[in-house]
């Protein structure tokens, strides 16, 4: 980032180049390809762009209509484990390239509106408020790890970027939102992470002393408090009975904790 780069600035440029690396793995789909599954139980491809391309146009909602934002939250408190599953499977019924159309004009408006958004103002969202820079890095982190799904589906193996610095900033920020989610009160103390990032550097949080410690590559960590992976598969070693525990609820995005989703999904595939 140089000198007339803002943070914002870099952070949507970031988000945006996200949402390349993604529309990249699917534009050339065949339809078929869209149908493929994906490791979220029950969604296609076609789901997780759907997902992702519900989730801008109600975060745009949040930036521009605050009535009919408040009715999306009231609906999503109503019904917390089916409101989303809803959303991407109704957008998943579209033609693929009616379907990657809306979504890339719907990420380009969010990231516009984004862009704009005064210094200062807070943006609303289904917990607490968020900065603008936040709203991004959540978008980011939301791309990136439904991106991970897709690669999965598509046997791809993606090239970590520094991108992934965001989505470790955000995975550090939400610690304490992990614990309380879980009914756990957190941990009095900082944690220290040192992880490897993709360009051979350390990236580093939390002070020296630090008794529980994190380390690994940043990729593992992404993957963990995204939910993508479980700890035992990566590259990542906590230190410290709190650092064990927060690495098997971590949770970098708002809804249900793991243990109710996980729930959710063994009746999904109970009922096939």
């Amino acid at each position: 980032m140089d000198g007339r780069t803002t943070p914002i600035a870099a952070s949507i440029a970031a988000l945006r180049a996200e949402g390349d690396a993604l529309d990249a793995l699917v534009s050339e789909l065949p339809a078929r390809g869209w149908r493929l599954p994906t490791p979220a139980v029950g969604w296609t491809i076609a789901h997780q762009i759907g997902h992702l391309h519900w989730t801008d146009e109600v975060a745009l909602l949040a930036l521009s209509d605050a009535d009919a934002f408040a009715e999306v939250v009231r609906a999503a408190a109503r019904a917390p484990l089916t409101v989303s599953d809803e959303a991407a499977a109704a957008r998943a019924q579209e033609e693929p390239s009616l379907l990657l159309r809306a979504w890339r004009e719907g990420r380009e408006a969010l990231a516009t509106a984004l862009a704009a958004v005064p210094a200062g103002e807070r943006v609303a969202w289904f917990g607490p408020s968020m900065s603008p820079r936040s709203m991004v890095t959540a978008r980011l982190m939301e791309t990136w790890a439904h991106g991970q799904d897709v690669a999965d589906a598509l046997g791809v193996t993606r090239t970590p970027t520094d991108r992934l610095r965001e989505v470790c900033e955000l995975g550090v920020r939400t610690r304490d939102f992990a614990f309380r989610l879980n009914g756990l009160e957190p941990p009095a103390e900082a944690f220290r992470l040192e992880l490897l990032a993709p360009d051979g550097t350390t990236w580093v949080w939390g002070p020296q002393e630090a008794r529980d410690i994190v380390t690994g590559t940043a990729e593992a960590f992404c993957l963990v408090v995204t939910q993508r992976r479980e700890l035992a598969s990566v590259d990542l070693t906590p230190e410290g009975e709190q650092a064990v525990r927060w690495l098997d609820i971590a949770q970098a995005f708002a809804g249900a904790p793991k243990a109710v989703t996980r729930a959710a999904l063994a009746e999904r595939e109970d009922r096939g």
